[in-house]
Protein backbone atom coordinates (compact mmCIF):
# COMPACT_ATOMS: atom_id res chain seq x y z
CA UNK A 1 0.00 0.00 0.00
CA UNK A 2 1.35 3.41 -0.99
CA UNK A 3 0.24 5.54 1.98
CA UNK A 4 1.23 8.85 0.40
CA UNK A 5 -1.00 8.15 -2.60
CA UNK A 6 -3.85 6.89 -0.39
CA UNK A 7 -3.67 10.02 1.77
CA UNK A 8 -3.47 12.33 -1.23
CA UNK A 9 -6.39 10.63 -3.00
CA UNK A 10 -8.62 10.61 0.11
CA UNK A 11 -7.58 13.77 1.96
CA UNK A 12 -10.57 15.86 0.85
CA UNK A 13 -13.02 13.04 1.52
CA UNK A 14 -11.65 12.58 5.06
CA UNK A 15 -11.85 16.33 5.74
CA UNK A 16 -15.43 16.43 4.43
CA UNK A 17 -16.56 13.54 6.62
CA UNK A 18 -14.95 15.04 9.72
CA UNK A 19 -16.48 18.45 8.99
CA UNK A 20 -19.90 16.91 8.31
CA UNK A 21 -19.96 14.97 11.58
CA UNK A 22 -18.12 17.29 13.99
CA UNK A 23 -19.13 20.61 12.37
CA UNK A 24 -15.50 21.76 12.52
CA UNK A 25 -12.19 21.39 10.73
CA UNK A 26 -10.05 19.21 12.97
CA UNK A 27 -6.51 18.37 11.88
CA UNK A 28 -5.94 16.19 14.95
CA UNK A 29 -8.81 13.94 13.87
CA UNK A 30 -7.39 13.82 10.34
CA UNK A 31 -4.05 12.66 11.75
CA UNK A 32 -5.82 10.07 13.86
CA UNK A 33 -7.61 8.75 10.76
CA UNK A 34 -4.28 8.50 8.89
CA UNK A 35 -2.76 6.61 11.82
CA UNK A 36 -5.67 4.18 11.92
CA UNK A 37 -5.38 3.61 8.17
CA UNK A 38 -1.68 2.88 8.56
CA UNK A 39 -2.10 0.66 11.64
CA UNK A 40 -4.99 -1.32 10.15
CA UNK A 41 -3.75 -1.58 6.57
CA UNK A 42 -3.18 -5.30 7.03
CA UNK A 43 -6.89 -5.72 7.85
CA UNK A 44 -8.08 -4.16 4.58
CA UNK A 45 -9.33 -6.79 2.16
CA UNK A 46 -9.99 -5.76 -1.40
CA UNK A 47 -13.63 -6.83 -1.24
CA UNK A 48 -14.88 -3.25 -1.41
CA UNK A 49 -13.38 0.03 -2.46
CA UNK A 50 -10.58 1.48 -0.38
CA UNK A 51 -12.46 4.79 -0.37
CA UNK A 52 -15.42 3.29 1.50
CA UNK A 53 -13.07 1.57 3.96
CA UNK A 54 -11.29 4.88 4.64
CA UNK A 55 -14.65 6.70 4.85
CA UNK A 56 -15.80 4.24 7.52
CA UNK A 57 -12.61 4.85 9.51
CA UNK A 58 -13.08 8.64 9.24
CA UNK A 59 -16.76 8.37 10.22
CA UNK A 60 -16.09 6.12 13.22
CA UNK A 61 -13.16 8.26 14.39
CA UNK A 62 -15.33 11.39 14.20
CA UNK A 63 -18.17 9.73 16.09
CA UNK A 64 -15.74 8.50 18.75
CA UNK A 65 -14.46 12.05 19.11
CA UNK A 66 -17.98 13.36 19.69
CA UNK A 67 -18.52 10.73 22.37
CA UNK A 68 -15.23 11.43 24.11
CA UNK A 69 -15.00 13.18 27.43
CA UNK A 70 -12.67 15.77 25.88
CA UNK A 71 -15.32 16.92 23.47
CA UNK A 72 -18.01 17.02 26.14
CA UNK A 73 -15.91 19.06 28.56
CA UNK A 74 -14.68 21.42 25.84
CA UNK A 75 -18.28 22.12 24.84
CA UNK A 76 -19.41 23.07 28.36
CA UNK A 77 -19.94 26.75 28.87
CA UNK A 78 -20.49 28.88 31.90
CA UNK A 79 -22.38 31.47 29.91
CA UNK A 80 -26.06 31.15 30.78
CA UNK A 81 -27.09 32.19 27.28
CA UNK A 82 -25.08 29.40 25.68
CA UNK A 83 -26.33 26.84 28.19
CA UNK A 84 -29.93 27.85 27.55
CA UNK A 85 -29.36 27.76 23.80
CA UNK A 86 -28.02 24.20 24.07
CA UNK A 87 -30.96 22.88 26.07
CA UNK A 88 -33.31 21.01 23.78
CA UNK A 89 -36.98 20.52 24.35
CA UNK A 90 -37.32 16.88 25.43
CA UNK A 91 -41.02 16.74 24.61
CA UNK A 92 -41.96 15.27 21.28
CA UNK A 93 -43.69 17.98 19.37
CA UNK A 94 -45.82 16.50 16.58
CA UNK A 95 -46.11 19.84 14.82
CA UNK A 96 -42.34 20.31 14.55
CA UNK A 97 -41.97 16.67 13.44
CA UNK A 98 -44.46 17.25 10.62
CA UNK A 99 -42.76 20.50 9.62
CA UNK A 100 -39.38 18.77 9.61
CA UNK A 101 -40.70 15.89 7.49
CA UNK A 102 -42.35 18.28 5.05
CA UNK A 103 -39.11 20.24 4.78
CA UNK A 104 -37.16 17.05 4.06
CA UNK A 105 -39.70 15.98 1.43
CA UNK A 106 -39.44 19.36 -0.30
CA UNK A 107 -35.64 19.19 -0.36
CA UNK A 108 -35.68 15.63 -1.72
CA UNK A 109 -38.26 16.59 -4.37
CA UNK A 110 -36.21 19.62 -5.36
CA UNK A 111 -33.12 17.42 -5.81
CA UNK A 112 -35.15 14.83 -7.73
CA UNK A 113 -36.43 17.54 -10.09
CA UNK A 114 -32.95 18.74 -11.03
CA UNK A 115 -31.56 17.96 -14.46
CA UNK A 116 -29.87 14.53 -14.32
CA UNK A 117 -26.33 15.94 -14.62
CA UNK A 118 -26.98 18.43 -11.80
CA UNK A 119 -28.67 15.82 -9.62
CA UNK A 120 -25.74 13.44 -10.10
CA UNK A 121 -23.07 15.90 -8.89
CA UNK A 122 -25.19 17.18 -5.98
CA UNK A 123 -25.73 13.64 -4.71
CA UNK A 124 -22.08 12.68 -5.17
CA UNK A 125 -20.52 15.81 -3.63
CA UNK A 126 -23.04 17.17 -1.15
CA UNK A 127 -24.69 13.97 0.06
CA UNK A 128 -22.06 11.25 -0.40
CA UNK A 129 -19.13 13.52 0.47
CA UNK A 130 -17.06 13.09 -2.71
CA UNK A 131 -14.53 15.82 -3.36
CA UNK A 132 -14.96 17.69 -6.63
CA UNK A 133 -11.81 15.98 -7.91
CA UNK A 134 -13.11 12.50 -7.07
CA UNK A 135 -16.45 13.35 -8.65
CA UNK A 136 -14.70 14.52 -11.85
CA UNK A 137 -12.66 11.29 -11.97
CA UNK A 138 -15.74 9.15 -11.39
CA UNK A 139 -17.77 10.97 -14.05
CA UNK A 140 -14.79 11.17 -16.40
CA UNK A 141 -15.26 14.88 -16.99
CA UNK A 142 -13.15 18.00 -16.28
CA UNK A 143 -13.05 19.48 -12.77
CA UNK A 144 -14.44 22.76 -14.12
CA UNK A 145 -17.49 20.94 -15.42
CA UNK A 146 -18.19 19.48 -11.98
CA UNK A 147 -17.78 22.90 -10.35
CA UNK A 148 -20.08 24.49 -12.92
CA UNK A 149 -22.74 21.82 -12.45
CA UNK A 150 -22.57 22.16 -8.64
CA UNK A 151 -22.91 25.94 -8.92
CA UNK A 152 -25.89 25.73 -11.27
CA UNK A 153 -27.55 22.96 -9.25
CA UNK A 154 -27.23 24.97 -6.03
CA UNK A 155 -28.61 28.02 -7.81
CA UNK A 156 -31.68 26.04 -8.96
CA UNK A 157 -32.14 24.52 -5.51
CA UNK A 158 -31.90 27.95 -3.86
CA UNK A 159 -34.55 29.28 -6.23
CA UNK A 160 -36.81 26.27 -5.66
CA UNK A 161 -36.37 26.27 -1.87
CA UNK A 162 -36.15 30.03 -1.36
CA UNK A 163 -38.82 30.08 1.35
CA UNK A 164 -36.88 27.48 3.41
CA UNK A 165 -33.66 29.50 3.50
Amino acid sequence: MDFNKIIEDNKQNIKSIIRLITKEDNEDLEQEVYLKIWKNSDKYREKGSIKSWISAIARNTSLDYLKSAFYKTSQKSTSEDLVLANIKDKKINPESNIISLERQKRIINAIENLKPKFKEVIIMCEINGYSYEDCAKHLKCPLGTVKSRIFNAKKELAKELEDLL
